[in-house]
């Protein structure tokens, strides 16, 4: 079964998003989630990354589709003519996940990317296809109209990846914290 990781960053009240936007400008997180989701081991390979379509059209328009990875959107209300050509539609995550696993595209992926929006990290952290989720935690609040899920409790926080910046981060006087929580499986 084709699994996926979730990353997000969230504030201290767990907001996301503030009228389609970041309401925060840190430009290491978004070097490091650039980074991260494009991040492969075999170079022949290439990485997924879902999200959903407000998500897509918050990104800023120079900047989407997201470059070197596979962009899916999930919308059941959009019309393929309104995506980009490269921009694969599917109307659920599971859908998607079905079609990557029973095509071509499985032996071209590497890993597969939630990047939101709030809908869409729900449904992906209720589902056994989801492995990490990727959690940048800004350590202060900020107005937000757009928040992350509760995540559920079989999520633990799990030995960092290699690659992860350990540590308070600063940036413009802000302190946050890259953290990786993975998914428990209970065993009988």
């Amino acid at each position: 079964m084709l699994t996926f990781n979730l990353i997000v960053a969230v504030c201290e009240n767990f907001g996301i998003g503030l009228k389609g936007e970041l309401p925060w400008r840190l430009r290491s997180e978004l070097k490091y989630f650039s980074t991260t989701t494009r991040r492969r081991e075999n170079p022949e390979k290439q990485n997924v990354v879902i999200m959903g379509r407000r998500t897509f059209f918050c990104i800023p328009e120079n900047k989407r589709p997201l470059f070197g990875r596979l962009n899916i959107v999930l919308s059941t209300t959009l019309k393929r003519s309104e995506l980009p050509d490269n921009v694969l539609l599917y109307p659920s995550l599971e859908t998607a996940m079905q079609h990557l696993e029973q095509s071509d595209l499985k032996q071209q992926i590497e890993k597969v990317w939630i990047v939101g929006g709030s809908g869409v990290y729900k449904e992906a952290m209720a589902s056994p296809r989801c492995d990490r989720i990727y959690l940048t935690e800004i350590l202060k609040d900020f107005e937000c109209d757009t928040f992350f899920p509760k995540i559920p409790d079989d999520f633990k926080e799990a030995k960092p990846d290699p690659f992860l910046p350990l540590g308070v981060q600063v940036e413009d006087g802000i302190r946050y914290v890259y953290k990786v929580l993975e998914k428990q499986t209970i065993l009988d």
